[in-house]
């Protein structure tokens, strides 16, 4: 446990599953308009490339379409169920009955040169953890506070195949990934280089917007 409700558990994902997931982000990433780097409100362009399923987000809202307005590719079940063992992994119990269901993912790319910086995932409605799933290289994830983007914080070594979760009063806290490790991906997933970031969320929306 990282902090209360933060759990990493390493080598969660299977080769053959990170295999699959690798395949499968490659699908989600072609449209049906690719991979984006959003442009934060203050005007600096996040150097993450990023694709949204289920939901668009963009910061710091989420809408049924993209802004070229075509509709949001669709939230895999695939991802919903490796949401909920993700959960029972971590905590040992699953989530209970009436629990909104997930129905979010963000899939993240970092190449050498990407950052993440200290930030909230505030954006969702349901007080629901957040699962993230990571494959290739190894990444520094910093995870913080719910008060500030500083101290305390911990740093983690999230490795291919690694599993995070955060949830209950861990579910605010400032996060983020101040460098990645070129070089490390393993052999055998498809993915020889950079990192892949799956983040599932619940975003208790229903059929509204944020």
């Amino acid at each position: 446990m990282v902090a209360p409700g933060a759990v990493h558990v390493p080598g969660w994902l299977s080769v053959q599953t990170q295999r699959q997931l690798v395949e499968r982000c490659r699908e989600w990433a072609k449209g049906p308009a690719g991979m984006r780097r959003h442009r934060m409100p203050r005007g600096g362009l996040m150097s993450v490339r990023m694709v949204s399923l289920g939901w668009h987000w963009q910061p710091y809202r989420y809408s049924r379409t993209l802004p070229e307005g075509l509709p949001v590719p669709p939230f895999p079940p695939l991802l919903g169920g490796l949401a909920r063992d993700g959960v029972a992994a971590a905590y040992g119990e699953a989530l209970p009955p009436g629990t909104p269901e997930y129905d979010v993912a963000l899939v993240n790319f970092y190449d050498a040169e990407a950052r993440m910086g200290m930030h909230q995932d505030r954006d969702e409605r349901a007080d629901v953890p957040v699962v993230s799933l990571s494959l290739g290289d190894t990444c520094v994830f910093r995870f913080g506070n719910t008060a500030t983007r500083g101290r305390p914080y911990t740093d983690v070594a999230l490795r291919s195949g690694d599993l995070f979760v955060f949830g209950g009063p861990s579910r605010t806290a400032f996060h983020g990934v101040p460098r990645t490790r070129p070089g490390t991906a393993p052999l055998g997933i498809g993915l020889d280089a950079g990192r892949l970031n799956i983040t599932v969320r619940a975003s208790g929306l229903g059929d509204g917007a944020g």
